[in-house]
């Protein structure tokens, strides 16, 4: 019986592991997200005045419409918003997950 439970326990901690690599991936994919936000929201916040507007496209610097400018940007943020949503929400089943697991394992070890 002890051998079962030491390959349960051994198996929760594979899990365990596999749970915190997500949670890494998730939180480089949310930094990833929450800089672009970052950005779109100061290039929003710069045309706001602006006569003329650009973009770059490639290497080179192209004169746009503001309004079709603003409107990409804005769309472009509400995007990165729901990724970053869904993000957060798996991260904290993943979170809420791994929680468990470890104080089964842990249980699991001071038997």
């Amino acid at each position: 019986m002890a051998e079962d439970m030491d390959k349960e326990t051994k198996t929760k901690i594979s899990r365990l592991q596999v749970l915190e690599q997500r949670i890494q991936s998730l939180m480089m994919q949310k930094q990833t997200f929450q800089s672009q936000t970052l950005e779109t929201e100061n290039a929003l916040g710069e045309i706001g005045d602006a006569k003329e507007t650009y973009k770059i496209v490639g290497n080179v610097m192209v004169s746009v419409d503001k309004a079709e400018l603003k409107k990409n940007l804005t769309s472009k943020k509400e995007m990165a918003d729901l990724k970053l949503k869904n993000i957060e929400k798996e991260e904290k089943k993943l979170r809420e997950e791994a929680e468990e697991l470890q104080k089964d394992v842990m249980g699991s070890l001071k038997k």
